[in-house]
This record gives C-alpha cells, sequence and structure tokens, in this order.
C-alpha cells in the first residue's frame, strides 16, 4: 500500500468525526433530540473505526519478544476502545436522545438525561483510556524498528487522546481534537513508511 493511500486510510476516520463534530447540536433538548440521536446512529459505525490509524503501522504479524507483545497490547486496547466508547455512542447519543424526543411534556428532562450521561462517561472514559494505552503500545512496537521518528506523531497523538476524554466531538474542542488525531496517524503512518523506505534491502 501506498503512503499516501495508507494516510487516506488513516486520517479518514478522524476527519469524518471532525466535520460531524461541528454540526453536532451543542446541548440536548427537545428542539435538537431528534438530530442528536440521527447523528449519533449514523456515527455508529464510525467511532469504533478510529484506531484504524494505529492497525495500519502494526499491519503484521508479531514476533516473540518486547515489539511484539506491544503489537498485541495494541490490537487488544484498540478492541476494547472499539467496544466502550461505541457503548458511550449508544447511550448518550442514540439513547438519550430518543429518551427526550419521546418524553411527555411534563418530564423533568435533566433526570431522564442525567443517569445516561453518567453510564456514557463511564464507557467513554474507558475506551478512552484504552485508546491512549493502545497509542503507548504502538509506540513501543514501533521504536526498535523506527526509531525517534515516530515520537512526534506518538506526542500528537497522546495529547489529542488527552483532550478526548472529555471534549467528545463537541465544537471547538472536540474537533480539534480529532483534527490532532488526524494530524498524530498521518505522522505515525508517515514515519514507518519512510522508515521502511529506507531500510536496506537484502
Amino acid at each position: 500500500m501506498s503512503t499516501i493511500r495508507s494516510t487516506v486510510l488513516a486520517t479518514a476516520t478522524p476527519l469524518v468525526l471532525a466535520a460531524a463534530g461541528m454540526v453536532h447540536p451543542g446541548g440536548l433538548s427537545r428542539a435538537t433530540a431528534t438530530g442528536w440521536a440521527n447523528l449519533h446512529i449514523v456515527l455508529l459505525p464510525v467511532f469504533p473505526l478510529l484506531p484504524v490509524g494505529l492497525l495500519i503501522v502494526l499491519w503484521h504479524r508479531p514476533h516473540r519478544d518486547l515489539p511484539g507483545l506491544a503489537t498485541v497490547v495494541a490490537w487488544i486496547a484498540a478492541f476494547t476502545y472499539a467496544a466502550f466508547y461505541t457503548g458511550l455512542d449508544a447511550v448518550a447519543g442514540i439513547a438519550a436522545g430518543t429518551t427526550v424526543e419521546h418524553a411527555p411534556r411534563e418530564a423533568d428532562l435533566q433526570a431522564l438525561k442525567m443517569p445516561l450521561y453518567d453510564t456514557a462517561d463511564v464507557l467513554g472514559r474507558i475506551g478512552v483510556s484504552a485508546l491512549i494505552i493502545a497509542i503507548v503500545a504502538t509506540a513501543v512496537a514501533l521504536l526498535p524498528r523506527h526509531g525517534i521518528r515516530v515520537l512526534p506523531g506518538t506526542a500528537v497523538l497522546l495529547i489529542s487522546g488527552w483532550s478526548f476524554i472529555d471534549s467528545h466531538i463537541f465544537w471547538p474542542r472536540g474537533v480539534y481534537t480529532m483534527l490532532g488525531l488526524a494530524l498524530g496517524f498521518a505522522l505515525l503512518n508517515w514515519a514507518s513508511r519512510t522508515s521502511a523506505s529506507q531500510s536496506p534491502k537484502i
């Protein structure tokens, strides 16, 4: 796979999420409930794909050494992110939006939303923490072969991952967070591809 093609694949998901964040309602109310739920239904298959930018650079059979172990850890952590963050999307997005949309006029919307938000917050923090672990494990897996050139992308990903914990994709910080993840994936992919292309052929 060419560097350009792999970079497009690595950055596609965070860029789609950044675009979604620009139209994401700023809050959940009766007026925004339908759009809120529908947007999260559309994003249901998108959020789990965020770690693709890591999986692309780890697309090989792991050896029985530290980089190989780190690769397996990154895979497991990426799967954990996908599972738990999808849970956040389903609970705080689809369930909360649908609940508010169909709530009786006299209902206390805050009382209906908060238990769902609280559950989603736990799921999201677990998911994003797993994504951060996947980023660190990816760096450990790549460093022996590609050297310090993987560090700039890793640093951008860690900063963006930390922001992701509580920014979701809300404008403005959530959108910048997704753009940061896209940049980090691009840098990491470029570093691994450039290093591989410069390796001596035997």
